[in-house]
């Protein structure tokens, strides 16, 4: 028989920085709530960062570092989540580049987490710009932690944030946030911005009331689907990112697309995925293309 397609459950990449421990607590909880699978992966570089590559010298004890990271790693997920509802949790050393190795993973796991930074400049290779990469390459969500999350959420009854055009490209997003806030028991924010771009392209138009028509039709469809959840309509006219960021402040989760359709969905869908990911003190999930 074959094994099921997110055999991995949650997968985090871990370091042991800051914002790895909280990416850590974030996804034992997420996977607690899912009843699935924890999987914490340390990988580490076998080359010498330099042109051309050479390989590390033996006995560096890479493994024996990335052990004991891991062992850690264990017994903060453990800790994080409420007594009674343990969770398997697997652990894995890759001797591989972290960008690569998490979105390999990310074909077979229901979500990837990762840290929004780490520590020193390996940490900026492993969960710096490491988030931005798997952001853009992963087969399955990923959700962007920051340390500053710390190891509790801001509020259980807190809203869950989505960024929506009202395009086909953000029903995933749309979808996921959906359903962390039926597993929540909270109620969702569905937010829709749009700039003066559009003001200026059709000034005739009311944008106000047009944006509140598209986006109840929108939203319409999904009420039979997730009947217990609440959806609040939030529309600003704002920068899509720096309205987000500012909403995120209320918010205990915020899910974004990774892009959308034309000039202002790729404003709204692509650079603002990288803005709130960045800039929010809130975990974001990016949802990816199924």
């Amino acid at each position: 028989m074959s094994a099921p397609v997110n055999h991995h459950g949650i997968v985090v990449g871990v370091d042991g920085s800051a914002a790895s421990d909280a990416a850590v607590v974030w996804a034992a909880r997420e996977a607690a709530m899912r009843n699935v699978p924890l999987t914490l992966v340390h990988m580490f570089e076998t080359f010498v960062r330099t042109f051309p590559r050479i390989p590390m010298p033996s006995g560096v004890g890479q493994e024996d570092d990335a052990r004991k990271i891991l062992e850690q790693a264990v017994k903060i997920a453990e800790n994080a989540v409420p007594t009674g509802r343990k969770i398997s949790i697997a652990t894995e050393v890759r001797p591989s580049p972290p960008v690569s190795t998490l979105i390999a993973l990310s074909k077979e796991a229901e979500m990837i987490v990762v840290g929004s930074n780490g520590r020193g400049a390996v940490a900026r290779v492993l969960l710096g710009s490491v988030s931005s990469g798997v952001v853009h390459g992963a087969k399955c969500p990923v959700a962007v932690i920051r340390s500053e999350a710390s190891y509790t959420p801001r509020s259980d009854r807190a809203p869950v944030l989505v960024g929506i055009d009202c395009s086909p490209a953000s029903e995933r997003a749309l979808e996921i946030a959906l359903d962390e806030a039926s597993r929540r028991g909270v109620e969702l924010t569905a937010f829709h911005a749009w700039s003066d771009a559009a003001v200026y392209q059709l000034p005739w138009v009311d944008w106000a009331e047009e944006a509140e028509r598209s986006l109840a039709e929108y939203l319409a469809g999904w009420k039979e689907r997730y009947p217990d959840v609440k959806v609040r309509r939030l529309l600003a006219f704002d920068h899509p990112g720096r309205a987000l960021i500012e909403e995120s402040e209320s918010a205990q989760l915020v899910v974004v697309g990774s892009h959308g359709r034309g000039g202002i969905a790729r404003t709204l869908l692509g650079s603002v995925s990288n803005a709130v990911v960045h800039a929010s003190h809130t975990p974001v999930i990016v949802a990816r293309p199924s």
